[in-house]
């Protein structure tokens, strides 16, 4: 759900790759319009159902983007942060999730390494190599390098089953720390919340580090204003339930219900946010 967090950039993201490659022309006078109420119009949605059916139009549209300017990062960057929404949170059969988060994987490999020609062997390179290049990323490379990791991460939720996708964490967590290190302006919200659900994914005695993902969440729900949902509702997943805090669990899970849904370009996933605090609420009783 959270990776549908960065769309507003996704419009912004078109009409720069329209420009690129000839189009600019017919959409001057209109573009900055256009982009605006295309993020309005899936950002402030309150119909999950309605986006689920209307993105593969705007998936196939980024492909044909692609295909004409290859190496554009705004192409490839938007590419793979909508692939990785609609496969990870949004396709329900999990043979087709797997295929399109392997594409959002693609292209954020791609888009890294349009954005940094260093970058482009990442994934045969050892780990401390791998960690080298990535510090060495400069700013310009922050969008490219979210996408990467919010890529990767999708098609490892997709593929939990299989080891060698499991294998590749640590490198996300690498690479979401490394854009908390930049100026990540409004990526920082969700890049908090994956680096609180990649540190709670085990508890402490497994070598987990429970109480670093907690900061990474309470960072991420102040960075929003409270207003994002979804991270209080990680929170209570990933982190409550993995210390078994009935009361923090349960207090984060009610404070989503009891908040107003409706949040300029977070409607969409807070109205998905509330769903599942009320599941998780359901089921408290069975976990707990």
């Amino acid at each position: 759900m959270a990776l549908l967090r960065r769309m507003t950039a996704i419009a912004g993201a078109l009409l720069t790759v329209l420009s690129a490659t000839g189009c600019g022309v017919a959409l001057s006078s209109i573009s900055s319009n256009m982009a605006e109420n295309l993020s309005a119009a899936i950002l402030n949605q309150d119909d999950p159902q309605l986006v689920r059916e209307g993105l593969p139009s705007y998936l196939l549209l980024l492909d044909s983007l692609v295909e004409a300017d290859p190496d554009n990062p705004a192409a490839l960057n938007a590419a793979a942060q909508l692939y990785a929404a609609y496969g990870a949170a949004l396709v329900p059969d999990q043979r087709r999730a797997r295929r399109l988060t392997a594409r959002a994987r693609d292209y954020g490999r791609r888009a890294l390494c349009a954005a940094d020609d260093s970058a482009c062997e990442l994934q045969g390179l050892p780990h401390s190599n791998f960690v080298m290049i990535v510090e060495e990323l400069d700013e310009d490379s922050t969008e490219a390098l979210y996408s990467y990791a919010v890529s990767t991460l999708a098609w490892i939720r997709t593929n939990s089953d299989d080891f060698k996708a499991l294998a590749a964490l640590p490198r996300v967590e690498v690479a979401l720390n490394q854009v908390m290190q930049k100026e990540p302006g409004d990526l920082a919200p969700s890049a908090c919340m994956y680096l609180g659900i990649l540190n709670t994914l085990r508890p402490e005695s497994l070598g987990g580090k429970p109480e670093l993902g907690r900061a990474w969440f309470e960072r991420g729900i102040e960075l929003s204003g409270g207003k994002d949902l979804s991270i209080k509702v990680e929170f209570a997943r990933s982190y409550a339930r993995l210390v078994y805090d009935r009361e923090l669990h349960d207090r984060l899970l009610n404070e989503v219900l009891a908040a107003e849904v409706k949040q300029e370009n977070l409607t969409l996933f807070n109205q998905m946010a509330r769903v599942q605090a009320s599941e998780l609420l359901s089921s408290a009783n069975t976990y707990f």
